[in-house]
């Protein structure tokens, strides 16, 4: 009986998965906030002459805890766990559209950058999902892993022209919560480089009359 009481608190310990701030210790001072980043935002430069396209922004879809606020770290395969004394301060799918607007509205290739439900009209929607934001540290300290899925829908006919997923996944310094928040910062910087060309790749190629 006693046997059959202990496997029942060790597999309550696994199905929980909660750490602190570390992955490797328990001693914490207590819950921290912590902002998804862009580790490289782009320098804002003048828009183009040419530039007319409007482009709207809008998050749809995407895994359930890889966009709660909890940052999550994975130990194996097919298993998730969360940091129990860390969070992000909002959604990241919420905060992964700001940045994509702040990127591409820097970058100055449209007449207007924006998130859908604003008063402008536009031409473009570009909706985005994620699909992975994990720690990952089956072996440690583990890669920060980002996987982000894209469409392009034109609005004029509402056909979707283009999908993608972009990915990427930095090395964490150590296994731990604000390590792997720099790092994660780092992935978004790299899935940003690369969304932000295909979408004025695709844009450019083609245009709405």
């Amino acid at each position: 009986m006693k046997r059959r009481a202990l496997a029942v608190i060790a597999a309550s310990a696994l199905l929980t998965g909660c750490m602190s701030v570390s992955v490797g210790s328990s001693d914490a001072p207590g819950l921290t906030y912590f902002v998804l980043a862009d580790a490289r935002p782009a320098a804002v430069a003048a828009p183009s002459p040419g530039a007319t396209a409007r482009l709207a922004i809008q998050t749809t879809g995407s895994e359930p805890l890889a966009d709660s606020t909890a940052i999550v770290f994975s130990r194996r395969s097919g298993e998730r766990a969360l940091y129990q004394l860390a969070s992000w301060t909002e959604r990241p799918s919420r905060r992964l559209a700001q940045l994509a607007q702040q990127r591409l509205e820097a970058r100055g290739k449209f007449a207007a950058v924006t998130q859908l439900g604003q008063p402008i009209a536009t031409d473009w929607l570009l909706t985005l999902a994620i699909e992975t934001l994990v720690h990952d540290v089956s072996t440690e300290p583990g890669r920060a892993q980002l996987v982000l899925r894209a469409e392009l829908i034109r609005r004029s006919d509402r056909s979707r022209v283009a999908q993608r997923v972009f990915s990427a996944a930095p090395p964490v310094a150590e296994a731990a919560a604000a390590a792997a928040v720099t790092a994660f910062g780092t992935a978004t910087a790299d899935v940003l480089d690369q969304l932000a060309d295909w979408v004025e790749a695709t844009v450019a190629a083609h245009p709405v009359r």
